[in-house]
């Protein structure tokens, strides 16, 4: 019998209340989102309020113009996170239940769709502002790591996206039978990789920690584009690892399937989680490397 650590005693919901015959409650995934998005709004803020870390001392917008930036967000966070969710992990049971899509109190986001929803929330935002669309992306960047770090905690906390079997010491007992179906190999109790954990750590809190650093210490927001493409690069350098010990989706997993591979060939190939990560890891590396030779190379006047 290999060491675990049992599941701790945590409720998925912060407090509920009764109000006219129905049941209303705070969950913690929802809190996260809602501090993560507080944070993200602070943390903004006090970077565009701060020129001398703006090449030539002027930040791309006006602290006034941040709330206006993080209603779009907002809707692009839900409406780009639902719409990856159907798309890109369960198109055919949505294809045959139309009327669910509505249904986001079921869960079902993905992180993929809604960093899309943010680049077009942005995008479309910055160029009805006339805002610089990479310096406007640098703040995005450096204040989306702490609602990555909240959100994977509430992951945990709900006890959802868990990892593979594992028979390391820090294997986490995850309850509900999906969790300790781990096949017959396996017998008593199933430990898993806390993957949601793993993530927190190096999406959330390692990479902000970096971004973080980078701007307020060396000065990284005076070369347009470069948060963003590190932003890009490490998170997607950081999921691709993890979903190496990442449980996928019941539908990709089939009995000639079992690793529930997106893209398979000869027992080899990438999770869904990995095949969204590449885009990410080459644009941010294209992002990055272009940053750095227009500081490197400026224009002449």
């Amino acid at each position: 019998m290999y060491a675990m650590i049992p599941f701790p005693d945590l409720s998925p919901e912060l407090f509920s209340i009764s109000l006219f015959g129905m049941e209303f409650a705070l969950r913690w995934y929802a809190l996260a989102y809602i501090a993560g998005l507080l944070i993200a709004w602070r943390l903004v803020v006090a970077v565009v309020r701060r020129p001398a870390l703006w090449r030539d001392d002027t930040p791309p917008m006006a602290p006034r113009q941040v709330e206006d930036l993080l209603t779009w967000v907002i809707l692009g966070v839900i409406l780009g996170g639902r719409l990856g969710y159907v798309l890109f992990y369960r198109f055919g049971y949505y294809l045959d239940h139309p009327a669910e899509i509505l249904m986001l109190w079921e869960g079902g986001m993905s992180f993929h769709g809604g960093f899309l929803g943010v680049v077009l929330a942005g995008a479309l935002y910055c160029r009805r502002q006339k805002i610089p669309s990479l310096s406007a992306a640098d703040v995005m960047a450096l204040a989306a790591p702490p609602g990555i770090l909240l959100g994977r905690l509430a992951n945990f906390v709900n006890a959802e996206l868990w990892g593979r079997p594992t028979d390391l010491p820090w294997g986490v007992v995850f309850p509900g039978q999906m969790a300790q179906d781990c096949g017959p190999a396996i017998t008593g109790l199933c430990a898993r990789h806390p993957s949601q954990l793993y993530e927190a750590a190096l999406e959330g809190l390692l990479l902000g920690a970096l971004l973080l650093w980078l701007a307020w210490r060396r000065g990284a927001l005076k070369w347009p584009g470069l948060i963003a493409g590190l932003f890009f690069l490490g998170y997607g350098l950081a999921r691709f690892a993890v979903e190496f010990v990442r449980q996928p989706d019941a539908q990709f997993i089939t009995e000639g399937n079992p690793l529930g591979l997106a893209l398979h060939v000869g027992g080899y190939g990438l999770t869904m989680g990995q095949l969204l990560s590449l885009p990410m890891i080459v644009f941010g590396l294209w992002l990055a490397r272009r940053a750095v030779r227009a500081q490197s190379h400026p224009a002449a006047p």
